[in-house]
């Protein structure tokens, strides 16, 4: 049973999907009793949780890391096509409405990762920011988790990715810069559409279009070596924007770019076609349609090798657009000069220690 709020402002969904890990759903019902009115508007809140672990591996083959950090669960952006949503139900909490209003900050995550940095059989890999929910969400600027996290890298000359659709990464230019210059960091800033009104429905609570182009040419004027990641491409609502949108980066000055097709896993998929319906109906089966042909006839593949890029003809056709565009623009020739330094990395003091 999926419980539907009104629509709320500054929301990607009012939907709240049951939790599929619960023993028993709740179904609302009118039972003719007087109820009071619902707000337009859902408050945030914020609860804590203390960290046992701070990293968190993988062996995919689709990704180019190993080990990520998130200093936070759920995600304000609240962009519908969030693959990360169905993680929510893991807290007893919807990955619809609940995973972009109720968020989860994550005590202690500090000083856990400087305990996992100096565990002796640690190998220096670089960390990515930002695997599962943005780092520089809203509510970064309220706990500075992941200046903090920076902070710490810097100290022991860790190196690390951040991926972000955030203008919020630019308070933290100072220590950017300063891992730059010992070559510990790549910044990619996701872009999904130039187009101001699809965004707001799509990612309302996001930086804009042009904010984010503004952030790739602060970072590349200060000598940040930042790439965009073209993340997710919708076929029949986005995909027409590509090569306009590699433009654009490279014209703001990212080196590098990549893609990923939309994925809906899990609860993600009867979420987006309801969104669909109610901002794009006209677009919607055509949309789903294409979406299944990249998926073998269903609404997602979590194939590895297969959940990233999809197959099919207009999967293959994505992909060769993707890559001539950018022999065109030169993105992506400069990949090997910004290989990030592992050999200076030293363990952090444990915590509390004196001398």
């Amino acid at each position: 049973m999926t419980r539907t709020h009104p629509i709320l402002k500054g929301r990607g969904t009012n939907k709240a999907p049951a939790n599929r890990y619960a023993p028993t759903h709740v179904e609302d019902a009118d039972d003719g009793w007087w109820q009071e009115a619902c707000p337009e508007t859902l408050a945030t809140i914020a609860a804590t949780e203390a960290t046992k672990s701070a990293l968190s591996w993988n062996r995919s083959p689709d990704l180019p890391f190993d080990r990520s950090l998130n200093p936070y669960r759920g995600c304000e952006h609240g962009c519908i096509y969030c693959y990360a949503r169905p993680s929510h139900a893991y807290w007893d909490l919807s990955p619809g409405i609940d995973f972009e209003t109720r968020l989860i900050v994550r005590s202690g995550l500090v000083d856990r990762l400087r305990e996992e940095l100096c565990k002796p059989g640690y190998r220096c890999q670089s960390i990515n920011l930002s695997g599962n929910t943005d780092c520089y969400q809203p509510i970064e600027a309220r706990y500075g988790t992941t200046r903090a996290v920076l902070e710490l890298l810097l100290e022991c000359r860790h190196p690390v990715t951040i991926v972000t659709k955030s203008s919020l990464i630019l308070r933290d230019l100072d220590l950017l810069e300063e891992m730059a210059r010992h070559r510990l960091v790549r910044v990619f800033i996701s872009l999904t559409s130039l187009d101001r009104e699809l965004k707001r429905h799509l990612e309302p609570r996001a930086a804009s279009p042009e904010a984010r182009l503004k952030v790739i040419s602060s970072l590349s004027q200060a000598g940040i070596p930042v790439g965009t990641l073209l993340a997710p491409m919708i076929p029949g609502l986005t995909d027409h924007e590509m090569e306009r949108l590699l433009e654009a980066a490279r014209n703001a000055g990212a080196l590098s770019a990549s893609w990923m097709l939309l994925r809906l896993p899990l609860e993600v998929a009867p979420l987006f076609e309801d969104w669909l319906a109610a901002h794009y109906p006209e677009r919607a089966a055509k949309v789903m349609s294409l979406i299944r042909q990249c998926r073998g006839g269903s609404d997602y593949d979590s194939r590895f090798g297969h959940r990233m890029r999809g197959e099919g003809v207009f999967a293959e056709l994505l992909s060769q657009r993707f890559h001539k565009t950018c022999r065109r623009l030169g993105l992506n020739e400069r990949r090997n000069e910004h290989q990030l330094n592992t050999t200076d990395f030293r363990p952090p003091h444990p915590q509390g220690e004196l001398f």
